[in-house]
């Protein structure tokens, strides 16, 4: 009777236990952090959007979260596809595209548990962090490799939007140039689009026939430029990863970003729930933005020079826009001894330096 009793006891010790254990599973897969990532463009677009993805799986895989995400998204739809995610129980969103932030503060309101995080935003709250990268840092030093590249003096620039994040680069970029090759000019074609394919070639051929270009480089979210580059025998410089590998005749180097320095740590303080709403623009010290490697049609003594010039950034003696800076009419607008502010560089760049001429169609 004894041992019926005991053996019993055991059943009932071992079935108690495994209960616990499913509990304590089912726990556990509820607590599991899952991030949804909101994409303006491809997740394999060999671009910005590629870019951010690749950032967000290496992170996933390095903390153990989930990770889902949404391709191509209208700015109009976000709210939308941030109630697909916060059903499909996302607990941190990050949306990658500036226009995201027409639309932004409505969902946020409309998940106050949940954490966003917004590329390249400019409004931040309780739960939205905005974030971006110094990447005029490495449109600078781009710059300084097409300014002793270049044999014509004419290198073209396919942009966007004249926005104060595509003028600060277009800034930045032709400030690289011309203290290498103060005879240099920059032309620049706009394509109203980060994504259509399309206007991106267009303006691409547009440089190349207006002009004697040798060097095109870009700030848009479409490798076309380089296709376009590649195919007039013109030399080339990325934007967003490394596309070398694609282009090897022509590319001379990109102006890339590595996510998972900024999203590794941020997503680690929302685990530890020490989420604080802010915005980043993290420099090239951080390695959240760097300069791939030159190709191997790079001048040699490029090299020396932009190894100077990133330890200069990386230390913090130089930044890009110390002055004096001239733009394109003449004028001084930041005077020897001073430097532009981070809010006027974020928020109302609306001028162009000296060297930058506007392509008319």
């Amino acid at each position: 009777m004894k041992k019926i009793i005991i053996a019993a006891v055991i059943i009932v010790a071992a079935i108690v236990i495994g209960i616990l254990a499913i509990q304590s599973y089912e726990s556990d897969d509820e607590s599991v952090v899952t991030v949804g990532l909101i994409l303006n463009g491809s997740a394999s677009d060999k671009s910005w959007s590629q870019s951010h993805y690749e950032a967000m799986a290496e992170t996933a895989e390095e903390l153990g979260i989930n990770l889902v995400y949404r391709e191509s998204v209208l700015e109009s739809d976000l709210v939308k596809v941030v109630d697909e995610l916060v059903e499909e129980g996302s607990n941190i969103i990050i949306c990658n595209s500036f226009g995201y932030g027409e639309y932004l503060p409505e969902a946020a309101e409309k998940y106050p548990e949940v954490y966003f995080y917004h590329a390249s935003g400019i409004e931040h709250s309780d739960n939205v962090t905005t974030f971006f990268g110094r990447m005029y840092q490495i449109r600078y030093l781009s710059g300084i490799v097409a300014g002793m590249q270049t044999e014509t003096n004419e290198i073209g620039y396919v942009a966007a939007f004249p926005i104060s994040e595509v003028n600060r680069g277009i800034n930045a970029f032709t400030l690289g140039v011309r203290s290498v090759n103060p005879d240099a000019k920059v032309f620049v074609s706009w394509t109203n689009s980060w994504v259509d394919d399309t206007a991106a070639e267009n303006a691409s051929k547009q440089l190349i026939d207006n002009h004697n270009i040798d060097i095109l480089t870009m700030h848009v979210d479409s490798v076309a430029p380089l296709k376009v580059a590649d195919e007039n025998g013109v030399m080339s410089i990325g934007y967003n990863i490394d596309n070398s590998a694609e282009y090897p005749d022509t590319y001379l180097t990109a102006a890339v970003w590595s996510w998972e320095n900024f999203y590794i740590s941020q997503i680690n303080e929302c685990i530890q729930n020490r989420f604080n709403g802010r915005n980043y623009w993290n420099g090239i010290d951080t390695g959240i933005v760097s300069l791939a490697p030159l190709g191997k049609n790079a001048k040699p003594e490029i090299q020396k020079k932009i190894d100077e010039e990133t330890e200069a950034l990386t230390s913090g003696r130089f930044d890009v826009f110390y002055g004096p800076v001239m733009d394109s009419n003449g004028s001084i607008r930041v005077s020897e001894g001073e430097s532009m502010s981070d809010d006027v560089m974020l928020n109302s760049f609306d001028w162009y330096v000296e060297g930058v001429v506007i392509d008319e169609e």
